[in-house]
């Protein structure tokens, strides 16, 4: 890539965009001949009968540390769930931040297309009519119910997205760092180092001997087996967005003992030739300069053991959800999709938590489980987007596709794992990462990376 020739008259952007669209092409099609969506109504509608529900689950901040990725989180029920479905090895967000990564592939489109690069933007406010997955769902017959974050609306708490649920959305308004425990009685008393900032009001690490319920995740997961038994005997599209592993590390005490596995050894060291606009200052977990705090070997050492006890804090709770489908006799009727929004770091190449272009913000797990799968228990490195996801489910469900989408359907891959729809997966980022906060309020540069089989190439 790099030993191409500069066209004159095209943009360095211009011409990293031209080879990304011409990569992100499907296999074997030309750019004249690009298979355009089917428009609203176009195609036959799945009967009643034959629709399968779907499940969509969605993590905050996990990157692939599942026990059935080779990580050393505990994992059990996810692990299960691939042995069930088809895991992706190298799926890659669109932008590691929360609102962009999830407008993205809960639309179908690059945050490029959305015009949405930070938190502080609902979708709906520059993309007032565009179709979102669950929106598609609901025009097509389906029940659609959102429990936990799903789109990114905390800063907007009164907006939600009505157009895409079927009834009021649950805890999907919150931030992570009002996530306090909610007990009755004495509150037991925190076991984890004290530091010199909170996160949010809440401590940046938390271990207490509380029940699973007194966080959000806990409720997220109640209320989704309480919402299977209620959404029995009609075709539904369920939400289950669950706020962990993102920060604070505050699983209950059980979890972090049950989590004696560790990380690699921690390398700090920042890549040859990276340039200072790659890389960011980790406000989230450092706090804002000039106010950072330096963190000990010990505190260090104790925010990766959090993130993954909540890792498997989330496991549980993915676990209750799949126990009640398969209670209510829904596993062999549900399209089962388990993502996350984005990658984290944790103190790799200097950096804590996301919002760069490196492999570890990009790179998330995927587990796709279409019910009774032929191909069930097997993997693919075929490289993946989350854009498309829509597509996929559209396909899977047997539902015509909107326009405009710009991911491909991975149901090729579904069915033959060995099978490839892309050439490439892009990822961006704006700098300032947080450009919304400024006083110029856009942002100065943006970052575009390409992965392929080989190489991850960022201008």
């Amino acid at each position: 890539m790099t030993s191409r020739e500069h066209q004159p008259g095209i943009s360095p952007q211009s011409r990293f965009l031209l080879l990304a669209a011409m990569m992100l092409l499907p296999l074997g099609v030309s750019a004249s001949d690009a298979p355009g969506d089917r428009p609203a109504g176009s195609g036959s509608r799945a009967s009643a009968a034959a629709k399968p529900n779907v499940l969509f689950i969605v993590a905050d901040d996990l990157r692939p540390e599942l026990g059935c990725y080779g990580g050393p989180a505990r994992t059990p029920n996810l692990d299960r769930l691939a042995t069930r479905g088809v895991r992706f090895d190298r799926a890659y967000c669109q932008q590691a931040l929360c609102n962009p990564s999830r407008s993205s592939f809960l639309t179908g489109r690059r945050p490029d297309q959305l015009h949405l690069w930070v938190n502080g933007i609902h979708f709906r406010e520059q993309n007032r009519d565009v179709e979102t997955l669950p929106g598609w769902f609901k025009r097509h017959g389906y029940v659609t119910r959102n429990v936990g974050k799903i789109f990114h609306n905390w800063h907007t708490k009164t907006r939600g997205d009505r157009q895409s649920w079927s009834a009021d959305e649950f805890l999907h308004y919150a931030n992570h760092g009002s996530d306090l425990p909610q007990v009755s009685g004495e509150l037991p008393p925190n076991r984890a180092l004290t530091y010199p900032r909170l996160y949010g009001d809440a401590p940046l690490c938390e271990r207490r001997d509380v029940a699973d319920e007194a966080y959000f995740d806990g409720r997220v997961a109640a209320e989704a087996v309480r919402l299977l038994q209620e959404l029995r005997g009609q075709p539904f599209f369920l939400a289950v967005g669950f706020w962990k592993p993102h920060a604070p590390f505050n699983p209950p005490a059980k979890y972090w003992q049950q989590q004696p596995a560790k990380l690699p050894r921690l390398d700090p060291r920042v890549p040859d030739a990276v340039p200072p606009l790659a890389l960011h200052d980790s406000r989230e977990i450092l706090g804002i300069p000039p106010q950072q705090i330096a963190l000990t070997p010990a505190q260090i050492e104790e925010l990766r053991h959090g993130y993954l006890a909540a890792i498997h804090f989330l496991d549980s709770q993915v676990g209750k959800v799949l126990e009640a489908l398969e209670k209510n006799n829904l596993t062999d009727k549900t399209v089962i999709i388990f993502l996350s929004d984005h990658g984290y770091h944790l103190g790799e190449h200097g950096l804590w938590a996301k919002t760069s272009c490196f492999e570890l913000d990009a790179r998330v797990p995927l587990i796709i489980t279409p019910p009774r799968w032929p191909q069930a228990g097997s993997h693919s490195v075929s490289l993946v987007e989350l854009i498309d996801l829509f597509p996929t489910l559209t396909e899977l469900c047997g539902l015509p596709k909107p326009e405009g989408l710009a991911g491909h359907s991975l149901v090729p891959v579904l069915k033959d794992p060995r099978r490839r729809v892309k050439d490439a997966a892009l990822t961006q980022h704006p700098r300032p990462a947080y450009y919304d906060r400024t006083e110029k309020g856009r942002p100065d540069a943006m970052g575009y990376s390409l992965r392929s089989d080989r190489v991850r190439y960022t201008e």
